[in-house]
């Protein structure tokens, strides 16, 4: 960034009169299209969160759009529970069509029933032979058919079971793919972290398109333990080959996304610079959601009003978001801090009123949050409450290097003691005894 921006960034202009980059509305999530990123189960599980979501926020219309998807979507699968539960969430306010159908339930439990009995028949005559290829499919067949109809965790289970009877490193693989699927269903990411490891240990199979769905489950992993940077970096290391490939689980969108809230939250302005802006791969991800891919940039060029204004008109879609809804805030507050840290970084003194104009908050405001930033030693400085204006703290240059050079000379004649000493015991042959 070149000085004039630095200062231009940090007050000295009006930011919104010599930009013209366009802001994003807060508009309604467009729901039909989002749903359209996903497919499989996880479409129909994060229609239903939002559709929670808006019910807590009383937005109806929203809710009762997500419940109609879900419902068509469910009828496409054989999860008559799952079924059962949307029709009761609708009670009736989406007329008949969109109501319970006993016959159809009734039609896939009885599949269902004669289907079980089959795996059950062949997964024993297989045993019976001691065909380990067989043994394997067979619970592979279980593991799919429970995952149809709902039941995650006897799911698991069968994926688990095929691992005694995978007899090359396809076979492996593809166990664990199935069983990191699965675990992020459950919301179980220990298990996903542990897959991804066996996965990635198994090198000679690996494709790369394998190797990137490893890498978001990997970041969705980190992402729940709120490891943001490990996080960040998972995501970035996704390669836009990734496509449709893994939208069962997760969209490009999401990586774009995560990956660029977490990078911002974690990420210090040398790794911003090399491992998004310069990054050609994440870049073309970024091109698919331009909000975040331009309040990277804003915020990499100290445009923080510009910045905040994405990040405030993304948060009401964020929270609909089944992975990052229980992270939106703290990566919110983390980047906000970065921001105000990286804007008093450059200056002697710094006006508050300007200050908060270009943070779009009150002196008062801004005031409490610069004394939270100065408790916790983020930000050297003091402020004159008077006459609203924060003075940096820089340290003493000249008495912090007579410290160093001090104790440099003290940890050299340390050394050259303890050498002289251990050459003199072996030179006179010195042997040390212990009394018993």
């Amino acid at each position: 960034m070149e000085p004039d921006d630095e200062i231009y960034a940090n007050g000295g202009a009006d930011v919104s009169t010599n930009r013209d980059r366009p802001i994003i509305g807060s508009e309604q999530l467009d729901i039909e299209a989002y749903a359209g990123l996903y497919t499989g189960r996880t479409k129909i599980t994060r229609l239903l969160f939002i559709a929670d979501r808006c019910g807590q926020n009383n937005n109806t219309g929203m809710k009762m759009e997500a419940l109609r998807m879900a419902y068509e979507e469910i009828k496409k699968g054989e999860n008559t529970q799952l079924f059962r539960d949307v029709v009761q969430r609708i009670d009736g306010r989406l007329g008949s069509d969109y109501g319970m159908d006993s016959a159809w339930c009734e039609m896939v439990d009885r599949r269902a029933d004669h289907r079980k009995e089959k795996l059950e028949n062949e997964l024993n005559a297989y045993r019976t032979n001691l065909i380990k290829e067989s043994i394997r499919m067979g619970y592979n067949d279980f593991g799919d058919y429970y995952y149809a109809h709902g039941s995650l965790a006897d799911a698991f289970k069968s994926y688990v079971r095929t691992r005694d009877y995978c007899t090359t490193s396809k076979h492996i693989i593809h166990m664990c793919m199935s069983a990191i699927l699965v675990s992020i269903e459950l919301g179980q990411f220990i298990h996903v972290t542990s897959y991804v490891s066996k996965a990635e240990q198994t090198t000679e199979a690996l494709e790369p398109i394998t190797v990137t769905k490893l890498r978001c489950a990997a970041g969705l992993a980190h992402l729940e333990s709120k490891k943001y940077k490990l996080a960040a970096r998972k995501f970035l290391e996704v390669s836009p080959e990734l496509g449709n490939s893994y939208n069962e689980v997760i969209a490009p969108q999401d990586v774009a996304t995560y990956g660029g809230l977490c990078a911002l939250a974690s990420f210090d302005r040398t790794e911003l610079k090399s491992k998004i802006i310069d990054n050609p791969n994440f870049r073309n991800i970024l091109e698919l959601v331009p909000e975040v891919r331009e309040l990277i940039h804003d915020f990499y060029s100290s445009h923080y009003a510009s910045c905040l204004d994405y990040l405030g008109n993304l948060k009401a879609n964020l929270m609909l978001d089944i992975h990052l809804h229980d992270h939106v805030q703290t990566l919110y507050d983390q980047i906000r801090n970065k921001a105000l840290i990286q804007y008093t970084h450059p200056f002697v003194s710094v006006d508050l009123q300007m200050m908060a104009n270009a943070f779009k908050t009150t002196v008062a405001g801004l005031g409490k949050e610069l004394e939270t930033l100065i408790a916790d030693n983020q930000i050297q400085a003091r402020i004159d409450s008077h006459n609203k204006i924060l003075y940096a703290r820089h340290a003493d240059q000249r008495n912090a290097t007579f410290q160093r050079v001090l104790q440099t000379g003290n940890e050299f004649d340390r050394d050259v003691r303890a050498m002289l000493l251990r050459a003199n015991l072996i030179k006179h042959e010195y042997k040390a005894s212990r009394k018993l």
